[in-house]
């Protein structure tokens, strides 16, 4: 492996890690602070992708249909919250699997009556189309770096959001002890809906930016969950600063292992997570007892 496809290889590596943190950010968020294991994660990266598929188609432009995206997104979030999840806060965690699964049924019947079944594009805005020369043979697309690019300043956003705002502290004082919360005087349902929204929309705009160089497609929602989960819990449930790392680590495994052991690619980001939990069985950076 040469210089420049090394250099390749490491752009494709954070430019997948960065996405899957999107997706993985708003999963622990949703699990850290509000205690609600959300199956039906994955499927809002879905909705997201055919979300920008259809507004580009009808819009001409993948900027307004990424606009609309976050704004349907997030009403879909918001009413969820209102209607389904909020009766979940003090159910038993099977409760919320069951209920949950049941939702990526919902979902995916609903994407087929909608969108159909068939596999689709989104083009890549023109002023992105472009590609990078590394040598005479080898070139980098710009779009790549521009998701790249984009999703580190949301990372920097949502740090921002949880450690240095005052709503990040009501978000971080409710995670440990919603009670005292309330006593206070925070409206902490107001809480827990925005922070259920944001991780919804962080995973529409992972599938709304993702699907130009993705594609569109069912049960796509299902892939990105289970491989979301594996980052979460390598980072430690609840700690965004650890699901930045593992997703950064698990997308540096899945593209170098694709180049150097393709016979165990796919089993890359569960060895690294076998190997991590048997360092630190809480993970990377585990929040309060959890």
């Amino acid at each position: 492996m040469d210089v420049y496809t090394f250099l390749i290889q490491v752009l494709n590596g954070l430019q997948y890690g960065l996405l899957l943190f999107l997706v993985a950010s708003g999963l622990t968020m949703i699990f850290g602070i509000m205690g609600i294991i959300n199956l039906a994660h994955g499927s809002f990266y879905m909705i997201g992708a055919y979300l920008a598929w259809a507004f580009a188609a009808a819009t001409g432009s993948l900027f307004s249909a990424i606009l609309l995206g976050l704004v349907v997104s997030t009403l879909i979030g918001v009413i969820l919250e209102w209607t389904v999840f909020r009766r979940l806060y003090h159910r038993d965690h099977l409760y919320q699997v069951l209920l949950t699964f049941g939702l990526i049924m919902i979902f995916e019947e609903l994407r087929s009556m909608t969108f159909g079944d068939d596999v689709h594009s989104v083009a890549i805005p023109a002023v992105f189309s472009a590609a990078i020369p590394l040598t005479d043979t080898l070139s980098y697309p710009v779009y790549r770096l521009v998701i790249s690019a984009t999703c580190l300043v949301v990372a920097m956003l949502i740090y921002w959001l949880i450690q240095h705002t005052r709503l990040g502290m009501m978000i971080r004082a409710g995670a440990s002890n919603r009670e005292m919360v309330q006593v206070l005087g925070i409206d902490i349902k107001l809480v827990y809906t925005l922070v259920f929204a944001l991780g919804l929309a962080l995973a529409a705009f992972a599938g709304m930016i993702a699907a130009p160089i993705s594609t569109v497609y069912p049960n796509m929602g299902g892939q990105i969950l289970i491989i979301s989960f594996v980052v979460v819990v390598v980072g430690g449930i609840g700690s965004v600063k650890g699901t930045l790392l593992a997703a950064l680590m698990i997308g540096m495994a899945d593209t170098f292992g694709k180049i150097v052991l393709p016979q165990i690619a796919s089993m890359s980001a569960y060895l690294l997570m076998a190997a991590v939990l048997l360092w630190r069985p809480r993970g990377l950076f585990a929040v309060g007892g959890r």
